[in-house]
């Protein structure tokens, strides 16, 4: 029998990306997997059902029934992620099932217990391992892309002031300038997309080795007097600091902070609140009519003044606290999400198989949940639980 995928219509309040788009579906029914889209999954991301009929998908209306006939369900969001009708879901999967979606792990691990109880399987997208062999599958590096784009779009809409120089009859218009706090994959799309718009550049992070990149995308390099030797932590993410390291950096940031036109705030760390990098002290120094746009709005902001999902004036600066920027561009997004999901089919199930490769360190990476058990070290210890036994 061939492995059934099942993609539901994400449910989760604004979402419009799906899981799958039709050119990926075909690609795994060359596979020989059957896929089932929910009808209307990728109509809100520019895939219509037809393309998906066309490509070899069967539509079906009843959430239930899609349910029912997989043994791997496909999803955006799922579980903690999908914080509204996530339970709702999960009490349609049955014992054996597997599920593979965003979940939240870390921040909200509790619906994975639940999923434990239910005997449901589950692959959290959020762990696969930040190695080179798994960066097709790297689902926060692809979504991370597009919100650094988005976030300084964003910005350039919201300053009064345009982002390059321009020459004109009426006399020199001086660049903008952008400073961008984070040299991950959101912060260097960012500092990157600032440049070609025609900004002056600057990119900030603790961990030095990222100096290199931030040149490489046309930005310069702030350097802070700081001990930062232990400054990288696992997987390539900032390491969490102490309130007095934090309170240096912001003494440090200060005047670079009040100088820009746009500020682009993107440090975050997995499973824990986001440092607060900008104090109301700093907003207030800034000039009227700046803009700074905070890409971890979701884990409580690196601004102060941050209130997620909101847009706010305060002191005379626009505070931005967007939350899914990726589902503002759900077309590429879901074309990036589909590419990363095929990846991580192809390496679980492996030449056609349809049992799951559970030695693959890939497989086990990103595994959650199995045979009624959290599995993953880091979400049993943010469940209370103890280390597994393989540990």
């Amino acid at each position: 029998m061939p492995l059934k995928i099942a993609v539901p219509k994400e449910t989760h309040a604004g979402e419009r990306r799906v899981a799958l788009i039709p050119q990926v579906v075909q690609d795994l029914v060359k596979d020989g997997r059957e896929v089932t889209v929910q009808r209307g999954a990728g109509v809100a991301a520019g895939f219509p059902d037809a393309e998906y009929e066309a490509r070899g998908a069967r539509l079906v209306d009843d959430r239930a029934q899609l349910f029912a006939s997989a043994d791997v369900v496909l999803q955006v969001r799922a579980l903690g992620a999908n914080p509204g009708s996530g339970a709702d879901d999960l009490a349609l999967m049955r014992s054996g099932q597997v599920l593979v979606a965003s979940c939240a792990p870390l921040d909200h691990p509790g619906p994975l217990g639940d999923a434990a109880a239910r005997g449901v399987t589950v692959f959290a997208l959020e762990l696969v391992p930040r190695t080179t062999r798994a960066q097709s599958m790297d689902v926060l590096s692809s979504m991370a892309t597009l919100a650094g784009y988005k976030a300084v779009l964003l910005g350039a809409g919201a300053l009064p002031r345009i982002l390059p120089m321009m020459m004109t009859a009426a006399g020199t218009l001086a660049a903008a300038r952008c400073f961008v706090l984070g040299a991950g994959v959101a912060g260097l799309q960012a500092m990157a997309t600032a440049k070609r718009l025609g900004a002056v550049v600057e990119g900030y992070d603790i961990r030095p080795v990222v100096k290199d990149q931030v040149i490489s995308v046309g930005a310069r390099f702030v350097e802070l007097a700081l001990d930062t030797a232990a400054a990288e932590g696992a997987g390539g993410y900032a390491k969490e600091q102490g309130e007095d390291f934090l309170r240096k950096q912001r003494e440090l940031l200060t005047g670079v902070i009040a100088k820009s036109d746009l500020v682009i705030t993107t440090a975050a760390i997995p499973g824990r609140p986001s440092p607060e990098l900008v104090t109301e002290d700093m907003v207030k120094a800034m000039q009227p009519g700046s803009v700074l746009i905070d890409l971890a709005a979701e884990r409580g902001g690196n601004c102060r003044l941050t209130r997620a999902g909101e847009t706010i004036d305060a002191h005379g600066v626009t505070i931005m606290g967007p939350l899914d920027l990726p589902s503002t561009v759900p077309s590429d997004a879901s074309r990036m999400l589909a590419r990363n999901a095929l990846a991580f089919l192809r390496n679980a199930y492996k030449k056609g198989a349809d049992a799951l490769d559970i030695a693959d360190d890939i497989v086990q990476g990103t595994m959650a949940v199995h045979a009624g058990e959290v599995t993953n070290a880091r979400v049993r210890e943010s469940l209370g639980l103890p280390p597994p036994v393989s540990a």
